[in-house]
């Protein structure tokens, strides 16, 4: 069985040559690979770090997790679609609601692997049946409006939790980092919220040992003097270790919440794999079912032992394109050192250290950027927002979403903000579909029509 971990020697093994790609099954030469393999490891740092941190989940086990969901993913796709999974910052907002709720750690990631088990069953779905399921029961307009809401959505956490610790660092990081993601080029540009992250955490021990303590918010809802930067637990923990394992808890309300993630995360790994297929020459819409199987599996495990879900990371395709390198052989090294990076809790203490101003300014982009995902799901997709039944259950969806509006349904049971938004949406869309007239029904695919991976010559 081949399982893609067999690569040729490009070339000299040193360059790919002028107008040449470094294909999947080819590599350089191991230096060079292992370089390659760092650059993606620090290209996924900053939201495969700041997300578990978000989330309240320990990030030595983040990082760990995502190099075994990397080994999973490259071994189920047998090598054909190179990709890096980290930590998935569709959730943070779910792990949010869900605390808010008194819902603890335990139960974040026992609803997440809830989700994981359902993105695994439409992976297996798609395989069998073809991409066209996806498409008649998430059209664009509905994919959007849910990634919109789930970003939306984290706008009070932001606004209430991060930014009041240290307004001023906040701004000033928001700043920094909307400028690299502007102004740098290349690879920098890929890693501006990793470098915003540098910048934030490093002006905030300038200011402590220049300003002395702050008085604000400490990050619990109380007003005190503290340091920006507590590098306490820095000097406790030991160089080598194992992270913080711990079993999932399942509560039905948590879950609930959690469910609607999984258009996201469809929509993630859809977009990934049609953008690694362009950059390629490939055709890997056969592949898509895989993929999504993949990730369901691999965050299925990650869950289980007390790690957060993954995803596909867009970052590294722009490690890829700017490289030329689509070897998945430096996706096996990015693996690797993510495994040993999670065995190092010094490392994991200094993330955990990121003073919550600095939070602040990165999460004022990247929720917004999460939201806006939705419009450019919209825009690729041409979806009419003048037709009534595209603009009227995302509208009410999108403002249920930002508002975290809710509806009492029994005693015990609630819905509200992502949960019922989503509902509102998908179900409002179809409903109103029945209704309309015929030419209110034209709706454009999430993706091409594809092939079952049973149309292969392979019968696979």
């Amino acid at each position: 069985m081949d399982l893609g971990v067999r690569w040729k020697l490009h070339g000299d093994g040193r360059t790919p040559a002028p107008g040449a790609v470094v294909r999947p099954d080819e590599r350089l030469s191991w230096p060079r690979t292992a370089g390659l393999g760092a650059q993606h490891v620090v290209a996924m740092f900053g939201a495969s770090f700041v997300a578990p941190v978000l989330m309240g989940l320990d990030p030595n086990l983040a990082i760990m997790m995502s190099g075994v969901a990397t080994m999973i993913f490259l071994l189920a796709t047998r090598g054909k679609v190179p990709s890096y999974l980290g930590c998935s910052l569709s959730f943070v907002g779910v792990a949010a609601v869900i605390k808010a709720d008194g819902g603890t750690i335990a139960t974040i990631t026992g609803a997440c692997l809830v989700v994981g088990a359902v993105l695994f069953g439409v992976g297996v779905a798609v395989r069998r049946f073809g991409a066209r399921i996806i498409h008649a029961a998430m059209p664009p307009a509905v994919t959007g409006a849910v990634v919109m809401l789930i970003g939306f959505n984290l706008a009070p956490v932001t606004a209430t939790v991060y930014w009041p610790q240290d307004q001023w660092t906040a701004l000033l990081t928001m700043l920094f980092t909307g400028l690299a993601v502007v102004a740098l080029r290349g690879f920098w540009s890929r890693i501006a919220i990793f470098l915003g992250l540098v910048f934030g955490y490093a002006f905030s021990w300038v200011q402590d040992r220049v300003l002395g303590q702050i008085n604000s918010d400490d990050g619990s809802g109380a007003v005190t003097d503290h340091w920006r930067l507590d590098l306490s637990g820095v000097g406790k923990a030991d160089w080598i270790g194992l992270p913080d394992f711990h079993a999932p808890a399942f509560e039905w309300s948590a879950i609930l919440v959690a469910l609607p993630v999984v258009i996201a995360l469809i929509a993630e790994n859809a977009g990934h794999v049609k953008a690694v297929g362009e950059m390629t020459g490939d055709n890997l819409d056969s592949k898509l079912g895989t993929a999504i199987a993949a990730d369901g599996a691999a965050s299925m495990l990650s869950t289980g032992f007390g790690g957060p879900p993954n995803t596909t990371y867009s970052e590294n395709i722009g490690v890829m394109a700017a490289t030329r390198v689509y070897s998945t052989a430096a996706y096996w090294a990015a693996a690797g050192f993510a495994l040993l990076f999670g065995l190092c809790p010094k490392f994991g203490a200094v993330v955990a250290a990121i003073p919550g101003g600095v939070l602040g300014g990165i999460t004022v982009i990247l929720y917004g950027m999460i939201g806006l995902l939705g419009a450019q799901i919209w825009t690729n997709a041409n979806v009419d927002l003048r037709n009534p039944v595209n603009l009227v259950p995302c509208a009410a969806g999108i403002i249920i979403g930002i508002g975290n509006v809710s509806m009492q349904i029994t005693d015990n049971f609630t819905l509200s903000g992502i949960a019922l938004g989503t509902l509102v949406v998908i179900t409002g869309y179809h409903a109103l579909r029945l209704f309309a007239p015929e030419h209110f029904k034209t709706a454009e695919p999430l993706l091409d029509e594809g092939t079952s991976s049973y149309d292969e010559p392979t019968g696979r």
